[in-house]
């Protein structure tokens, strides 16, 4: 407990001082690298690393039933495991509180982000649609796993494949893949997290940072900065003022974030 206090205290210190102990500036992003098509049995996937942190993202299809509210769309379930094998903190088991944000945070991007163009999805209005499950997977935890869960899910549904369906059996072929692509629009959403610490704000923090952080606010957009989603995470509270500030910090990092993405993904 008492190293952790003085890493804390050197952490604001430092932060203070507009520094970090990797060398990078409060608005800097670590290295981010994107690998696709890493499993052979998904419809689409995606590995994202941003520093050490690792995630892999899953996306699998297929036909069910259309939620009673939406007829004529398809349907979307987003889940996160946070394995083990990424970090000491995490069981096995039932998923926990921080599993259940992730999944959620990652949903509520692309959904009220209109990302996917479920209206594509459906095959018999109020009987059949497509169903699209987005699986995220913990490989490493240095922090901010909200972030690259995000981009993790978006590359994977960029480059996702509809499968093969016989209509008259109405069975998904699985394993078998159409040369059409998962309908999603050009520009994907991605989320920045802004973390204050002391009185210093940052993004993308390492575990060290990120276990000091006394206030969480994410933030998921478009490259021109339309806003689908936020969030407030952490017990302490903050300002009109400082809000203000977390929008524009967010808005310049999103632009480079997005533009290293784009180059990834072509």
């Amino acid at each position: 407990m008492e190293t952790s206090k003085i890493t804390g205290d050197r952490i604001r210190k430092y932060l203070g001082e507009g520094k970090r102990f990797d060398s990078r500036k409060p608005d800097e992003f670590r290295e981010i690298s994107i690998e696709t098509g890493v499993s052979k049995k998904a419809e689409g996937s995606a590995k994202v690393k941003i520093g050490k942190t690792e995630v892999i993202v899953g996306v699998k299809l297929d036909v069910m039933e259309p939620y009673t509210d939406s007829p004529d769309k398809g349907n979307l379930t987003v889940s996160a495991e946070l394995t083990p094998m990424s970090s000491e903190r995490f069981e096995s088991g039932p998923p926990k509180f921080p599993a259940v944000e992730l999944g959620r945070l990652t949903d509520r991007t692309i959904r009220e982000s209109k990302f996917i163009e479920m209206e594509k999805l459906c095959i018999k209005e109020g009987e059949k649609v497509w169903g699209i499950y987005v699986d995220i997977y913990t490989l490493n935890d240095d922090g901010n796993l909200i972030d690259a869960a995000e981009i993790a899910a978006v590359a994977a549904l960029k480059t996702a494949k509809m499968p093969k369906y016989d209509k008259e059996t109405g069975k998904v072929l699985f394993g078998e893949w159409t040369d059409e692509k998962v309908p999603v629009k050009k520009e994907p959403p991605i989320t920045i997290t802004a973390h204050k610490i002391g009185n210093s704000w940052l993004v993308d923090p390492t575990q060290e940072e990120e276990d000091v952080s006394e206030a969480r606010v994410t933030i998921g957009a478009t490259a021109e900065g339309v806003i689908s989603s936020l969030q407030k995470g952490e017990s302490k509270e903050i300002s009109i003022e400082e809000f203000g500030e977390v929008i524009d910090m967010t808005e310049k990092v999103r632009k480079k974030v997005f533009s290293t993405v784009e180059k990834l993904l072509k």
